[in-house]
């Protein structure tokens, strides 16, 4: 027998280790909790950066994996727990920001720095794994049952059968061929360029001198219209046009396309303004003749040069409108498509790329007022509309730029370098005290109702019940007489997270009931205001507040205009033009989500808002509906506020919440805050109160 520490004559010499069997999960569930914790404080903080959902989204599918891993292993019932600890971090995380919460599904798009930081994390424990295979591409979306092609663009077809495209020019394009950046991650970078801006750095391409009408329509643009026209004159053909809302968007996109002759022209809309789209061409672009897709097209006109159609109709129509020959697309109050995986932004996406397959050069432009309403990451599915990126990488002239730069993200030059190659694609923002000083000011008033009776009665007793349950539920998890922040927010998540099971009031509920039991005293004001200063627009988000104003309203004798998402375009439209032409028509009422975007309500100059929206983009979006180009008086906003209950939380985080487009685009010093997270402060606020 050898001596200790002797190697025996002949022995079998132990195998190598399987760094995959001996790796030390007890490391890994540590390096788990550590990371889930640094999430948990950035999402505190509002700073849910996409370097953070990176790490979020790595986290997770790695608790995942070992999970699957444990259940399947002796003796682990205590790691089991412990990654159930974990979990229940990511899951109350993920309730404060949309963004997050999709990554939780099954289907979530895994990206490359994903993959990376995933692989990094299991080798700072001592885990070598081999390199993951790039997942296969996303399924070619199935035809849906109905598909229509309206029989006079059959007819416009065989009519010119000259319409087939020339592929030729477009396939021999040479591919932009990247060097010092292709084995970057660039998305995340770009979106933080934007995050990081600020100190009066506006985001606006450099435009050129005004472009003159070489036609006469009977109006006039502004110099601030007339340059980003001359842009597309000039050859520039993407454009995502996010001037403050009021300044001309729709004007700038026609004659962009007629200085552009990017004919015909696909517009697609929300339902509210498709038929004033029609309209604004009519004005604008006389020459040219606009038809309107309803339903399953049957009036429509299959010569016409320009084709509005609403996102709700797109996926009966996705077939001929990607073959139908377009040379320039606009997308209106293109914040709709941010979310990639709904409907609306798939088909878009896909009738886009369908565009560019035919046409080398193709006219593309997304209009909105509030790009950013949640997160920096609303960019993206606008920025893929525009063929500026993919899922994964920059693309083409945007690539180009980048690698000119000679920086990467390492370099410290790089953010600001690449925030501005990104404007230069064609990011249009101008703001109406720099470029349309003649409109009169805006501002908000905040109107303290007092809720009388037994609703009100009821309601003070529904939010004090809402206290009493978080409170028991803190007292439960703490004995410190000092108030912990960090379990306040993690009690609030948890309410917020539990909604859908609660059989009693909850934060949304209750705001319900308060707009209800506002609903009188709103619509009461709104008259005082009508008969003493002129039209009112009446704004509410729930239709049995409408139903109660209108009530009202009838019993009064004022006569007033309903504008709400259940109407046919004929229907709202015909009430607009009662409400903007008919002196005798004194209120319009309207949805806050229907109504709130594309309108042109001038004629007013006080807007009621009887119950309050979850983001400053919202409300900002609705008051702009009379603070626009034609408003000839200052415009007050009446926010009709409940006194002393959760409404005037709500009032004031949404104030606390605006921002993030200001220091994205404006180049504001302000706070980049998550505006989805005014549900959760309210909550927070109440606790806190309640615990002092």
């Amino acid at each position: 027998m050898a001596r200790p520490g002797q190697r025996r004559t002949g022995a079998r010499r132990p195998a190598p280790r399987n760094p995959q069997r001996g790796r030390n999960r007890g490391d890994v569930i540590a390096l788990l909790a550590g990371t889930a914790r640094e999430i948990e404080t950035a999402a505190q903080r509002g700073r849910v950066t996409p370097a953070v959902r990176t790490k979020f989204h790595a986290v997770f599918l790695l608790l995942r994996d070992e999970r699957a891993r444990l259940r399947t292993a002796a003796n682990s019932t205590e790691q089991l727990k412990r990654l159930d600890g974990i979990a229940q971090i990511l899951a109350t995380t993920a309730v404060r920001d949309t963004g997050l919460m999709e990554l939780l599904a099954e289907d979530a798009v895994v990206s490359d720095a994903t993959r990376s930081l995933k692989r990094e994390m299991l080798q700072t424990v001592g885990i070598e794994t081999a390199p993951e295979e790039a997942p296969p591409p996303p399924p070619t979306p199935t035809t849906p049952e109905r598909r229509v092609v309206p029989q006079s663009v059959v007819t416009r077809q065989l009519a010119n059968p000259f319409l087939a495209p020339d592929f030729d020019a477009y396939a021999q394009r040479p591919a932009v061929r990247s060097r010092r950046l292709t084995s970057w991650e660039l998305i995340n970078p770009l979106l933080n360029s934007f995050e990081r801006a600020g100190s009066g750095d506006a985001a606006c391409m450099a435009l050129p001198a005004p472009w003159e009408l070489r036609r006469t329509s009977g109006k006039e643009l502004m110099p601030h219209q007339a340059r980003m026209v001359a842009a597309a004159a000039d050859g520039h053909r993407t454009f995502l046009l996010a001037d403050e809302p009021g300044l001309g968007k729709t004007a700038q996109a026609l004659l962009a396309a007629e200085a552009a002759n990017a004919y015909p022209l696909l517009v697609v809309v929300p339902n509210v303004v498709k038929i004033n789209w029609a309209r604004e061409a009519n004005l604008w672009t006389p020459h040219r003749p606009a038809t309107v897709v309803q339903g399953d097209g049957d009036t429509v006109d299959g010569f016409a040069d320009i084709v509005v159609i609403n996102y709700e109709v797109l996926d009966r129509h996705v077939g001929w409108l990607g073959n139908f020959g377009f040379r320039g697309m606009v997308v209106d109050e293109a914040h709709f498509i941010k979310n990639k995986s709904s409907q609306r932004s798939q088909h878009v996406l896909e009738i886009a790329d369908r565009i560019r397959s035919r046409n080398p050069g193709p006219l593309l432009m997304a209009l909105t007022g509030t790009p950013l309403i949640n997160d920096i990451d609303d960019f993206r599915a606008i920025w893929q509309f525009l063929g500026w990126i993919d899922d994964s990488k920059p693309l083409g002239a945007l690539m180009a730029a980048l690698e000119d730069t000679g920086l990467t993200p390492a370099d410290p030059g790089f953010y600001a370098a690449a925030r501005q190659c990104v404007i230069d694609m064609g990011i249009v923002r101008r703001r109406k005290v720099d470029v349309a000083a003649d409109i009169p000011g805006r501002r908000v008033a905040d109107l303290p109702v007092e809720l009388d009776g037994s609703a009100g009665r009821s309601i003070r007793a529904a939010e004090k019940e809402l206290v009493r349950r978080m409170v028991e539920q803190y007292q439960r998890a703490s004995s410190s007489d000092a108030v912990d922040d960090e379990l306040v927010r993690r009690i609030a998540r948890a309410e917020l997270k539990d909604t859908a099971k609660q059989t009693g009031e909850n934060v949304f509920s209750m705001m319900r009931r308060i707009g209800q039991a506002k609903s009188g005293l709103a619509a009461d004001y709104a008259v005082q205001l009508a008969r003493s200063a002129g039209k009112v627009v009446f704004f509410a988000k729930h239709v049995d507040v409408m139903d109660a104003a209108s009530a009202l309203f009838e019993k009064q004798g004022v006569q007033f205009a309903s504008i709400r998402g259940d109407q046919t375009p004929r229907t709202r439209q015909k009430n607009i033009d009662a409400f903007v032409n008919d002196p005798s028509v004194s209120i319009a009422v309207c949805s806050l989500t229907a109504a709130g975007v594309g309108l042109n309500l001038q004629v007013a100059s006080n807007i009621v808002l009887a119950e309050l929206s979850w983001t400053d983009a919202e409300q900002t979006q609705a008051i702009d509906r009379s603070h626009r180009i034609g408003q000839t008086e200052p415009v007050t906003a009446w926010r009709i506020i409940a006194a002393q209950t959760i409404d005037a939380r709500i009032a004031e985080l949404i104030d606390s919440k605006a921002g993030l487009a200001a220091r994205a685009l404006d180049g504001s010093d302000e706070e980049v805050v998550p505006s989805a997270d005014v549900q959760l402060e309210a909550l927070v606020a109440l606790l806190t109160d309640a615990l002092a």
